[in-house]
C-alpha cells in the first residue's frame, strides 16, 4: 500500500487532536508530509480545505485522494490501513483493553470542559501564566486525577503493558496541570512525565511555533489574554 500521506495540522502546534494524529503517524513509523493550517486566519474554512476535509476540521489526514478528519477517526484509519504486526499498534490487542482505551480516548474528548478552558493548551506550549482553577476547574482536575489513579498501573509503565495511543493522550491532558500546577500524586506525575519523553511526543512539544501567536490568538478565540509566565 502506498504511504502517500499528508497531515494537516494547526500552525500553532497546540492542538491535542493534532498532537494525537502526529504521534499516531510517528509511532506507526510512516512517512508523511505536513501542511500547516492557520485557524487564526480561518484557513480551515477556505473552499480549498473544506472541499477535502468535508467538515472543516483540523487535523485531517489525506491519502491518495481520500481525506478524513477527527483525530479518533484518523487513529482508527491508520490502525486498520497499516495494521499490526507489520506496523506498530496504536491500540491494545486485547479486546477489553482496546475497548477501555477507546473509552478513555472518547472521554478525554467529551468531558472535563472546565479544565480544558481554564488550562488551555496555548499556555502549555507558550508557557503563559494562568490564574488558579475555579471551583469547576478544580472539580474537573480532581476527576482527571481520580481516573488516572485508577488506570495507571504500579510503576511508571503504560496503561496496558505496552504503549498505546491513549498513553500519549492521557499524558497530554495531565500536562495541562503539570506545566501550570505540578502538585499531582507521585505515581500519576511519574507516569505522565515518562510518557512525555517518547520521541514522537518530544518532537511535537519542541516543534517551532510562531512567536507572535498569543496576541493574535486571543482575538481569534474571543477570550481575555493569559499573561506571560
Amino acid at each position: 500500500m502506498s504511504t502517500n500521506l499528508t497531515l494537516y495540522v494547526d500552525n500553532l502546534w497546540i492542538s491535542p487532536y493534532g498532537f494525537s494524529s502526529f504521534v499516531a503517524l510517528k509511532e506507526k513509523r510512516l512517512s508523511f508530509d505536513l501542511v500547516e493550517i492557520s485557524l487564526i486566519d480561518f484557513e480551515h474554512v477556505s473552499q480549498a480545505y473544506v472541499s477535502d476535509s468535508l467538515t472543516a476540521r483540523v487535523p485531517s489526514l489525506g491519502e491518495n485522494g481520500f481525506t478524513v478528519s477527527e483525530s479518533s477517526a484518523i487513529a482508527e484509519y491508520l490502525e486498520e490501513a497499516y495494521s499490526p504486526p507489520k506496523y506498530p499498534a496504536l491500540f491494545p490487542r486485547d479486546l477489553r483493553e482496546r475497548a477501555r482505551a477507546r473509552q478513555l480516548m472518547a472521554w478525554l474528548r467529551s468531558d472535563l470542559d472546565a479544565l480544558r478552558s481554564e488550562r488551555m493548551t496555548i499556555a502549555m506550549f507558550y508557557r503563559l501564566q494562568v490564574p488558579p482553577l475555579t471551583q469547576a476547574g478544580q472539580k474537573a482536575a480532581e476527576k482527571l486525577v481520580r481516573v488516572a489513579e485508577q488506570v495507571i498501573p504500579a510503576g511508571e509503565g503504560p496503561l496496558f503493558g505496552s504503549w498505546s495511543l491513549i498513553d500519549s493522550e492521557l499524558a497530554f491532558m495531565l500536562h495541562r496541570l503539570i506545566l501550570n500546577h505540578p502538585s499531582l500524586p507521585e505515581r500519576v506525575l511519574a507516569y505522565a512525565q515518562k510518557q512525555w519523553q517518547r520521541p514522537a511526543v518530544v518532537e511535537f512539544a519542541e516543534h517551532a511555533r510562531p512567536t507572535s501567536a498569543p496576541e493574535r490568538y486571543w482575538k481569534y478565540a474571543g477570550i481575555a489574554p493569559i499573561l506571560p509566565a
